[in-house]
């Protein structure tokens, strides 16, 4: 039984067979082009589980890719594939709504666990979840990051794995990992000092130091 449809989007044939490979391999559905525009439109016309997307294309790019898709259809799932990972477009991919970020190369295991998590995580969820705060997943977390630093190092560089076990919506992901304590304090109540430490100084330090923001 097959578990869904899947559409790559690459404009390097040799991502294209080896993505469609592995999915096909895993049970997915797949359909490819090298062309962001007509995987635009594939995405807004057909019928997909998932998208995967480079960020890189010669006519436009995997952003607004990402951008129009999460508009047009706000439950289809998107995943980032790229060449050129940095925070700054990590950051912009979860700010536009991707479900995971995936840096070349990565092996067959961990693009399996990102479509496959992504396809499930969108199945599962319903509207009112958008909603709902996850008070303590997000104190944990901040807990966590006050005084684990290989922790803190996973949330800079591998954000999806580093979050995998907290049930977190989208709007609270972003929250934490741009450090936006207004957001975070207007939902969940005050914060100590030990909790805003990782809000405070780690990844937004580092993004306005490193990029200029």
């Amino acid at each position: 039984m097959k578990k869904g449809k899947a559409l790559v989007i690459d404009d390097e044939q040799i991502v294209l067979d080896s993505v469609k490979r592995i999915l096909a391999q895993g049970d997915y559905d797949v359909d490819m082009t090298p062309s962001g525009r007509q995987g635009l439109e594939w995405g807004i016309q057909k019928n997909y589980d998932v998208v995967l997307t480079d960020i890189r294309m010669p006519d436009i790019g995997g952003m607004v890719v990402l951008r129009d898709l999460r508009r047009a259809k706000p439950a289809l799932p998107v995943v980032i594939i790229t060449g050129y990972a940095n925070v700054r477009s990590a950051v912009q991919a979860m700010r536009l709504g991707a479900s995971d970020y995936l840096e070349k190369p990565f092996t067959p295991e961990e693009l399996m666990k990102a479509v496959d998590k992504a396809v499930q995580t969108a199945a599962s969820q319903v509207p009112q979840e958008q909603t709902l705060i996850h008070t303590e997943e997000i104190l944990q977390v901040l807990e966590r990051a006050a005084t684990d630093g290989e922790y803190v190092h996973q949330l800079l560089h591998n954000w999806a794995d580093a979050l995998d076990g907290y049930t977190l919506t989208h709007a609270e992901k972003l929250a934490l990992l741009t450090g936006d304590i207004e957001w975070i304090e207007q939902y969940v109540g005050p914060l100590t000092a030990k909790q805003k430490r990782w809000l405070e100084k780690p990844l937004s330090a580092e993004m306005l130091r490193t990029y200029g923001w």
